[in-house]
C-alpha cells in the first residue's frame, strides 16, 4: 500500500493474482460438490463427504485435493464409484 491507503500496481496484481486463485478453487470445489451430490443423494451427505479423509485419496479429504489443485483426480474417484 502507499501512504494514500491506495494499492500499488504490485499490490493490485497480487490482489487480483490472489481472487483468481480463491475463484478458481471455489468454482472447483462446487463442481466436486455437484458431482458427489449425484452420488451422495443430498447437500449434506455431499458436504459431509467432502470432509472425510479417503483412503484411496491418500488419506486426504476431497476438499484438501482440491485446495491444492487436484479436483481432477477427486472427480476420477467420484466417476469410479458409479453412476
Amino acid at each position: 500500500m502507499t501512504n494514500e491507503g491506495k494499492l500499488s500496481p504490485e499490490g493490485m496484481d497480487a490482489l487480483v493474482a490472489r481472487f483468481r486463485e480463491q475463484s478458481r478453487k471455489a468454482q472447483a470445489y462446487y463442481a466436486v460438490m455437484h458431482r458427489a451430490k449425484e452420488i451422495a443423494g443430498t447437500d449434506d451427505a455431499a458436504s459431509a463427504w467432502m470432509s472425510e479423509p479417503l483412503p484411496p485419496l491418500g488419506g486426504k479429504t476431497p476438499a484438501q485435493l482440491i485446495a491444492e489443485g487436484r479436483e481432477a483426480d477427486v472427480l476420477r474417484y467420484i466417476d469410479s464409484l458409479g453412476p
